[in-house]
């Protein structure tokens, strides 16, 4: 191993832009250097922008550095890149999975074993369906007391939710601060015809009907999309929490209130 890390190295110096960058972090990452190995992975990423196999790369380095979030990301790039690549697919089911987020794991893993991925991505689907209970999966029981609508599906610190209806006032869900104090109805009157200003905006610039937006504060990342009856559902996640998480989160949140309303959750 040692004498073809030298080797790759050397035509690497050679040659900047030589895939060969891929043996060589993966050769470092097996052996351990993990920080020259993300060095050597993000400058071909540079180079190589749309090479699927360096981003998987860095994924993996990510994920032996405990970065997650960045693993995430690097998944989901090349999901986006190769939306049939069942290594991405694996790695967002793991990486969900270890957030808490079982019910994402296994539609991740559940993707890539239609596509082949073999008896190790079974293995896995089974862990977490058993790892599953009511209170994670997208069948649980509809709550009854409007405030806990979302509580389920709010796996990670510093996660909220809302839905509002069209003048602004809480339907369902709560917006906690950090000492604890529910901010809903105030978040509620700051967003007030807010969906009518972004629907005017959408259609103004031929954009067609809006279905999320998603802004950063320098606290949390805020996420919004329609729902039922002119109402709108608000989540927001800590800074670190992966883009593609939230969006998850928003349309698993969007769903849920869709399936509350349209059973008189109202009522």
């Amino acid at each position: 191993m040692a004498d073809d890390i030298r080797r790759w190295s050397t035509e690497l110096a050679r040659d900047p832009s030589s895939l060969v960058f891929l043996q060589l972090g993966e050769a470092l990452r097996r052996e351990g250097s993990v920080d020259v190995a993300l060095r050597i992975a993000l400058r071909g990423i540079e180079r190589h922008p749309r090479n699927t196999e360096a981003h998987d790369l860095v994924a993996r380095i990510a994920v032996d550095r405990r970065d997650l979030a960045r693993a995430f990301e690097e998944w989901e790039t090349v999901l986006k890149l190769d939306p049939t690549n069942v290594a991405a697919m694996k790695g967002l089911g793991y990486v969900c999975f270890q957030y808490g987020r079982l019910a994402d794991a296994e539609w991740y893993l559940g993707q890539a074993a239609a596509r082949g991925g073999g008896p190790a991505v079974s293995t896995a689907l089974e862990t977490v369906r058993r790892t599953s209970d009511d209170a994670t999966s997208n069948h649980a029981a509809l709550p009854t007391d409007p405030q806990w609508l979302f509580a389920d599906l709010l796996v990670e610190e510093g996660q909220t939710a809302l839905l509002l209806d069209g003048n602004g006032y809480v339907v369902g869900g709560l917006y906690m601060d950090d000492s604890g104090e529910d901010l809903g109805e105030e978040i509620g009157a700051q967003l007030s015809g807010i969906s009518d200003e972004v629907q005017r905006s959408t259609r103004h610039l031929d954009l067609g009907e809006w279905q999320s937006i998603m802004f950063e504060t320098h606290e949390v990342v805020v996420a919004m999309a329609p729902s039922a009856d002119d109402n709108m559902v608000v989540v927001a996640a800590a800074r670190a929490t992966p883009l593609g998480l939230i969006r998850r989160l928003l349309d698993r949140c969007a769903e849920r209130a869709s399936s509350w309303l349209n059973n008189g959750g109202r009522q």
